[in-house]
């Protein structure tokens, strides 16, 4: 018995530690936890209860933070469907001048979840626009650019992302202007405005 309680938790540690210790209340069901064994872990403090059904192991809380917990905090609370975009994804590529107020991801079109704690936006985004990281997935540097001039984001700091983008060689200025013109004339406008603030 103290051995399949001892599997049970190494199963669930293993999924935990690639989502910087967050899991979700089917992952534990899974590793073998039924739903009174999370109440009563939760009840005694070995897991915290960060959201609705989203959990965490207490030992992450001491280790030092690695700046993105919380992408995979909702990266769990969307089932894996948002791709965190925009000015965060910038920021997480360290293109960004500072770390937007509120977090932005992007999420299919028939997504129904709703969060005031999120800027969502509403897109199908291919495979070609998507990397994976460590528990959760952005958007690439050419697609957050992009989404960025799309929404009208702050010309002057997409101007910098864009140099900088252009300078470390994450994009080129014809890949800029083709993925601009699929999004639209607004995108567009920005693109061609922070490549001629850039040359």
């Amino acid at each position: 018995m103290l051995r399949d309680r001892t599997d049970t938790r190494a199963k669930l540690w293993r999924t935990a530690s690639v989502q910087r210790g967050y899991f979700t209340a089917a992952q534990a069901k899974d590793a073998g936890y039924s739903y009174q064994a999370q109440r009563y872990h939760t009840q005694h403090g070995n897991w915290l209860l960060v959201d609705r059904a989203i959990y965490r192991f207490r030992e992450f809380v001491d280790l030092p933070a690695e700046g993105d917990e919380q992408l995979v905090r909702w990266s769990l609370w969307s089932k894996g469907r948002a791709v965190v975009s925009h000015a965060t994804a910038l920021t997480m590529h360290d293109l960004g001048t500072a770390s937007p107020s509120r977090i932005h991801m992007t999420v299919p079109r028939n997504f129904r979840q709703q969060t005031d704690a999120l800027i969502l936006h509403r897109a199908e985004l291919t495979a070609g626009d998507v990397e994976e990281r460590v528990g959760y997935r952005v958007t690439t540097p050419l697609r957050a650019l992009v989404e960025c001039a799309a929404v009208g984001e702050d010309q002057n700091a997409l101007d910098i992302a864009m140099a900088k983008a252009l300078s470390q060689g994450l994009v080129t200025q014809p890949k800029l202007l083709y993925a601009a013109q699929q999004v639209g004339p607004r995108a567009e406008l920005g693109v061609e405005r922070a490549l001629a603030a850039a040359s």
